[in-house]
């Protein structure tokens, strides 16, 4: 029965359910009743596998199919009206196209199986900068992840009243056929088509499809950004509390920053840090002249291997309860276990496709990109701001990527276009979590090439445009907390001890510290960076680490040209004169 009036909802349902034709129609409440069932009925099928309830309460284990373990680029589609729209980046199908054949593979998709009706909304319910959706799906793994992610629940129904304003997605797992799986999105439908694939990015259309690529256009249209960037609040020992973005690609630090936890040096003194969001911030302009941020999302979906007590607790410890882990090693007594969580791995467990592992083997019993879906509630550093509907004030935003070379630990940008031309040129190795070669360089501008919606040029314009918005714009800057020795031995130790940069990040928004300023930007002084209680950073390699130099930047800006060439006529000019001045500067 439907639980809801609204007629475009109704329509939309009964067009989907008629193509896919589900043996029954199930509209959620989103009740822990409903959810329960769920999961109890996901077990008795084989989906689910309950975990010790001892040793993680309200937990489940669950296995991807192998050939459907990360997100799909080559498989994800802008079909908005026009190719140029969509940019080099993106690819690109006509509507009608896609559209048929699309329906030739959702044709009688779900025959056999349920339709459930998922209402979600990202960001807290009735907030400012809340955006609603509704997916339908035959996979309970989805629901049941969904629930997690997404504030999930009858009030949406009741929030959403009778508008039209809402996102569409329709998802099935279909036959898991590769060659047929497609992740579509409509921008100007507000649409969105995922079929064989049940990986969370590719199915929990939430996610990344709508809180990124169709909310990247929203913001374009609406005059605000949707953006692949962590909320950390950091707390300095008066016990003031200063607000910043970072976006790094995937497996370069980003979880790590966002549940951050101070050194013992900095604990001792009274800093906090406290996490808003992991992955995803809507940034929005303020009455007061800044941008706010809200985290739209309510869970997070982390990548499992390299998570431990050591790299990342906060991480760690969210996942002690009411969680599900997909992929990972499968231990004998109910409890999980994945490469990097600790030095003593099961002798005695089950891989993450099902096969009897043993660690001798030398085979890996985790997949590199298995995941971890918590709710942000179990986090211990989650923000007491994390439900705050108005959001949180940005003081700063930083880009980084993972440099063995050339890029210096930290510099500030010049302004906000050249802030914009710092996010541009983003570069860093390429991870278990998108297809390729890992380790491969890659430009990622602002860590959004794959999730941008619309033409990147243009998004670059839109972020140039965004400064007329806000009178009190945050500062920007990029770091790099992977430089290397010629040996391959990382420079800075990373992790906790980042808090010792973003000390200089919070002084220099509050310009009560000093910088060198270079035709980079403007760059730390060694002295400015406290490192007391950190010996195994010596002085001299400090100051390699906020050092620039001209000749390895000359290689460097070589490839930003090629890089911008993709862009063609539409790379916004502030841009290209930021290009211009670095140029003139390597010679």
């Amino acid at each position: 029965m439907a639980l809801t009036s609204n007629k475009h909802v109704l329509d939309w349902v009964k067009e989907c359910a008629d193509l896919c034709r589900p043996d029954e129609v199930v509209w959620l409440d989103g009740s822990e009743e409903e959810l329960a069932a769920l999961r109890r009925q996901a077990v008795e099928e084989g989906i689910l596998i309950k975990l010790n309830e001892e040793k993680l309460p309200g937990c489940y284990y669950h296995r991807s199919n192998p050939n459907d373990v990360a997100r799909v680029e080559s498989r994800t589609f802008i079909c908005c009206e026009k190719q140029e729209d969509a940019g080099p980046t993106n690819n690109w199908m006509a509507p009608d196209e896609m559209k048929a054949i699309l329906r030739d593979i959702y044709d009688g998709c779900m025959t056999g199986r349920k339709m459930y009706v998922i209402p979600y909304s990202m960001s807290v319910v009735g907030s400012p900068f809340a955006k609603y959706g509704f997916e339908l799906t035959d996979s309970i793994y989805v629901v049941l992840n969904m629930a997690i992610m997404t504030r999930m629940g009858k009030d949406v129904y009741d929030a959403l009243g009778d508008s039209p304003d809402f996102i569409k997605g329709l998802h099935s797992a279909a036959q898991m056929d590769p060659e047929k799986r497609y992740i579509v999105h409509f921008p100007q439908e507000n649409s969105i088509f995922s079929v064989n694939s049940a990986y969370g990015g590719n199915a929990l259309l939430g996610k990344k499809c709508f809180a990124l690529r169709i909310a990247s256009c929203l913001g374009r249209d609406e005059g605000w950004l949707a953006e692949h960037m962590l909320i950390l609040g950091i707390q300095d020992p008066q016990g003031k509390i200063t607000y910043v973005c970072a976006a790094f690609p995937s497996a370069c630090g980003k979880t790590n920053l966002a549940m951050l936890i101070p050194p013992e040096y900095y604990r001792k003194k009274g800093w906090k840090c406290w996490t808003v969001g992991d992955d995803i911030a809507w940034l929005r302009p303020g009455p007061d002249g800044r941008l706010w941020a809200v985290n739209p999302e309510n869970g997070f979906f982390g990548v499992a291997p390299g998570t431990s007590a050591k790299s990342n607790p906060n991480a760690l410890e969210s996942t002690r309860k009411n969680t599900i882990f997909t992929n990972v090693v499968l231990k004998k007594d109910g409890t999980v276990w994945w490469e990097g969580m600790d030095k003593n791995p099961p002798t005695d467990a089950e891989d993450w496709k099902g096969n009897p592992w043993d660690p001798a083997s030398g085979v890996k019993g985790a997949h590199p990109n298995s995941r971890f879906t918590a709710p942000a509630k179990n986090c211990p550093c989650v923000s007491p701001e994390f439900d705050n509907p108005q959001g949180v004030p940005i003081s700063a935003i930083i880009f980084g990527g993972r440099r063995a070379r050339t890029v210096p630990l930290v510099y500030q940008s010049k302004s906000w276009a050249h802030g914009v031309f710092t996010g541009s040129i983003m570069g860093s190795e390429k991870t278990a979590a998108a297809e390729g070669q890992v380790g491969e360089l890659r430009r990622d501008p602002m860590a959004m090439l794959p999730f941008c919606g619309y033409h990147m040029a243009d998004y670059w314009q839109h972020w140039l445009d965004m400064e007329g918005k806000i009178s009190d714009p945050p500062k920007i800057f990029n770091v790099n907390w992977f430089r290397t020795d010629e040996k391959g031995n990382f420079l800075w130790p990373g992790f906790g001890e980042n808090l010792r940069v973003l000390e200089w990040i919070l002084g220099r928004c509050k310009d009560s510290v000093g910088a060198v300023e270079t035709p980079l930007g403007y760059l730390p002084r060694p002295e400015d960076i406290d490192l007391t209680g950190l010996d195994e950073v010596p002085a001299d390699t400090l100051r390699e680490l906020v050092s620039v130099d001209p000749a390895a930047w000359k290689g460097e800006v070589a490839d930003i040209r090629t890089h911008y060439a993709k862009f063609g006529d539409k790379l916004p000019q502030a841009l290209r004169d930021c290009l211009k001045d670095l140029e003139s500067w390597v010679g």
